[in-house]
């Protein structure tokens, strides 16, 4: 029982990313020069707690064009603008984390300003995850 629910749960991560992509694409492939318009900046977003195969995990499609996808979508879009869509290059915050090893792993899939967006990173855990990522993976409200 267990197995099927972890390749589910790898079918899930691998499926919604690419289901995103074609709901925001839209079913007019005569578009297909100005999609990039039409989508705007998007992320598709997930938090992986615990072992990143066979942790807890939850995903959101965050659009910033008019901000949508979580509760801190506002923040997530500002946050990502000032660093031009680079999670990288969002300012760590000063903050004090404990050092409890627990480990989360986000993803972030998507385009901004017409670029593919592919970014992956493990985290000792949420604090230190908040710290360096803003609000763009704030997913649990």
């Amino acid at each position: 029982m267990t197995h099927i629910i972890k390749a589910t749960t790898t079918w899930v991560r691998r499926a919604l990313p690419a289901a995103a992509a074609v709901l925001i694409a839209g079913p007019a492939p005569a578009q297909a020069a100005h999609r990039h318009v039409d989508q705007g900046d998007w992320l598709y977003v997930t938090v992986t707690r615990g072992d990143a195969r066979s942790g807890d995990t939850r995903g959101t499609l965050l659009q910033c064009d008019r901000p949508q996808g979580h509760s801190r979508a506002t923040e997530a879009c500002a946050q990502l603008k000032a660093a031009r869509g680079d999670i990288r290059g969002i300012p760590p915050k000063d903050t004090f984390c404990s050092m409890i090893y627990a480990p989360v792993t986000v993803q972030a899939r998507g385009q901004w300003q017409g670029r593919a967006v592919d970014y992956t990173e493990t985290f000792a855990n949420a604090c230190v995850m908040k710290a360096r990522t803003g609000e763009v993976f704030a997913l649990d409200g």
